[in-house]
């Protein structure tokens, strides 16, 4: 066998193996004991959008001056965010603290199905699409209304018609022709 046919062989199966591989990314989103709860919102999204994209999320809350002393306010926060993104990732790390910082790792959830980026629908897609729906749905309804209707104004029809037929009957009810005799209200003429 030929050595450099070897080698190259060798390069090959490497190669392919890197492509199939995946690298774990962790992202860092810092926060701090005195967050505002817009300011919390805008990092959980950042969260969730970093679990979405199938990476870690490192969280850090940092500490100045006397707030180390009230760590409880971090750990809150902390578990507040682990709640909120309990769909996206679970806590790969509990929160603990080293120093002025309070760490706790988030993975995302390992159940949940990758879908290949090709078939993922992009926003505007799905929008459109769920407007042909409604769209769809408005024409479904006009249109059970319009046979409502017409089912309203031929039973009105139908009674309508039941009337000349009754006021018909009475007529009939006073003359009866038996034998070319006339027999009205069951007296003969």
């Amino acid at each position: 066998m030929d050595y450099g046919k070897f080698k190259y062989e060798q390069s090959v199966k490497a190669r392919e193996a890197r492509k199939k591989q995946t690298r774990t990314v962790i992202k860092e989103v810092q926060f701090r004991p005195k967050i505002g709860a817009s300011d919390f919102e805008v990092k959980r999204r950042r969260v969730v959008r970093f679990l979405q994209d199938h990476d870690k999320v490192k969280v850090t809350m940092r500490f100045r001056g006397r707030e180390v002393t009230h760590p409880e306010i971090g750990n809150e926060i902390l578990s507040r965010l682990r709640d909120s993104v309990s769909d996206y990732g679970e806590v790969e790390t509990a929160p603990r603290l080293e120093g002025r910082q309070m760490t706790m790792v988030l993975a995302p959830l390992r159940n949940v199905d990758r879908v290949s980026e090709d078939l993922e629908l992009d926003d505007e897609e799905a929008v459109a699409e769920e407007i042909v729906a409604e769209e769809i749905v408005a024409e479904e309804i006009v249109a059970e209304e319009i046979v409502a209707e017409e089912e309203t104004i031929v039973s009105d029809e139908t009674i309508a018609d039941d009337e000349v037929i009754a006021s018909d009957e009475d007529v009939v009810d006073r003359e009866v022709v038996v034998d070319e005799k006339v027999v009205v209200d069951g007296v003969d003429e």
